[in-house]
C-alpha cells in the first residue's frame, strides 16, 4: 500500500524540478542575461590572461623606460618602481586582483591611468567605424538590390567584377592610394587627425572599401534569390513593377539575411582598424595600442585589449538581440 510520505518522496525532487524549469521558462530573457553575462567574464579573463603572459615574452619593459645605457642599479630601481622584480606569477596575482576592479595601472610613459587614456581614445575610434558602417550601407544597400534584381545584366556583371576586386583590397592599402590621390597629387583632403570634418573622409572611405564590397556581394546574391520565389511571382501577377518588388517586397527580407554580417562588420572594425588609424595619425584605440606596444608599456595594452574584448562581445549581442526582433522565428527558437 503507497502511503503519503511515499509520494510526497517520489514527487519531491520531481516538484523541484519542475519548479525550477518553470522558473526558467518563465524568465527566458533573465537566464539569457545571465549567460551572457557569463560569457562575458570568461571572455575578458581568457584574453586579459593570455595577453598578460604574451607581453612577459615581448623583452623587458624597464630597459625600455630606464634606456639602452641605464646602469644595473638604474634597471633594478624601475623594476621595483613598477613591481616587475617579482616573478610572473606574483605580478599576475597583482594584475588579476586590480583588473577586477578594472584598474589597469598607470602608463610607463605618461604615468597617467592606462585605464583613463584608453577611454579618452575610445570616442575617436567608434566615430570612425560608425561612420565606416553607415556609409557601407547607403551605398551598399542600393547597389546590392540593383545587382541582385538583375544578375544576368550587362551592367551589373560589370559592377560585381569591380565588386569582386574590392572585397580583395586590404584597408590600408586604399588608405595609402587615397593619400596618394587626394593628399598629396591633388592636395584637397588632410590626411592626418581628426581636427575637422574633412580629415574624416579619407579614412572612412579605406575602411568602408571593404565592407561595401563585403556586404554587396552578399545582399545581391540574396536578392538574386529570392526574386525567383513564390512572393515575387504573386506580386508580379499582381501587376506589381519591377522596382516595387525589389523594395517593398525582396529587399526587407534579403536585408534581414545581411543584419549579422553589418553587425560582424562593426565588431571587427573596433579591432581591425588599427593600421589604418596609423596610417591617418587618427588619435583612436589603434594608434593608442601601436605606439604602447612599441614602448612596451604593458598596462596600456592590457586595458586596451580589454575594452575592445569588451567592445566585440557587445556588439555580437546587440547583434543576436536585434535579429531577434527583426526575426520572430529567431525567439521562438530561443
Amino acid at each position: 500500500m503507497t502511503t503519503i510520505d511515499d509520494v510526497a518522496e517520489r514527487s519531491g525532487p520531481a516538484g523541484s524540478n519542475r519548479s525550477g524549469s518553470s522558473l526558467t521558462a518563465r524568465y527566458p530573457r533573465v537566464t539569457l542575461l545571465g549567460n551572457r553575462l557569463l560569457q562575458l567574464v570568461i571572455l575578458l579573463v581568457a584574453v586579459s590572461t593570455l595577453l598578460f603572459f604574451l607581453l612577459r615574452l615581448t623583452g623587458d619593459p624597464a630597459v625600455t623606460l630606464a634606456g639602452e645605457n641605464a646602469s644595473p642599479e638604474q634597471l633594478a630601481a624601475v623594476r621595483q618602481h613598477y613591481g616587475l622584480d617579482h616573478s610572473v606569477f606574483q605580478q599576475y596575482l597583482t594584475f588579476v586582483r586590480h583588473a577586477a576592479a578594472f584598474d589597469f595601472g598607470t602608463s610607463a610613459r605618461s604615468g597617467e591611468s592606462a585605464m583613463a587614456q584608453v577611454i579618452d581614445r575610445l570616442p575617436a575610434t567608434i566615430e570612425l567605424a560608425a561612420l565606416a558602417v553607415l556609409l557601407n550601407m547607403l551605398v551598399a544597400v542600393p547597389l546590392g538590390a540593383w545587382i541582385g534584381s538583375r544578375p544576368g545584366g550587362r551592367a551589373q556583371s560589370v559592377a560585381s567584377a569591380v565588386i569582386f576586386f574590392g572585397q580583395g583590397l586590404p584597408g590600408y592599402v586604399a588608405a595609402l592610394l587615397l593619400i596618394e590621390l587626394f593628399a598629396v597629387k591633388w592636395d584637397v583632403l588632410p590626411s592626418i587627425g581628426n581636427s575637422s570634418a574633412s580629415a574624416y573622409v579619407l579614412p572612412v572611405v579605406s575602411l568602408a572599401v571593404f565592407l561595401i564590397s563585403r556586404l554587396t556581394r552578399v545582399l545581391s546574391s540574396n536578392v538574386a534569390e529570392m526574386m525567383g520565389e513564390d512572393f515575387v511571382r504573386t506580386a508580379r501577377a499582381a501587376g506589381a513593377s519591377h522596382r516595387t518588388v525589389t523594395v517593398r517586397h525582396v529587399l526587407p527580407n534579403a536585408l534581414l539575411g545581411s543584419a549579422a554580417l553589418v553587425g560582424t562588420q562593426l565588431a571587427i572594425l573596433f579591432s581591425g582598424a588599427l593600421i589604418v588609424e596609423v596610417v591617418f595619425a587618427w588619435p583612436g584605440l589603434g594608434l593608442l595600442m601601436i605606439d604602447s606596444v612599441r614602448q612596451l608599456d604593458f598596462p596600456v595594452v592590457q586595458a586596451a585589449v580589454f575594452v575592445i574584448a569588451g567592445l566585440v562581445f557587445l556588439t555580437n549581442v546587440a547583434t543576436d538581440a536585434l535579429l531577434a526582433v527583426l526575426d520572430p522565428r529567431l525567439r521562438r527558437q530561443r
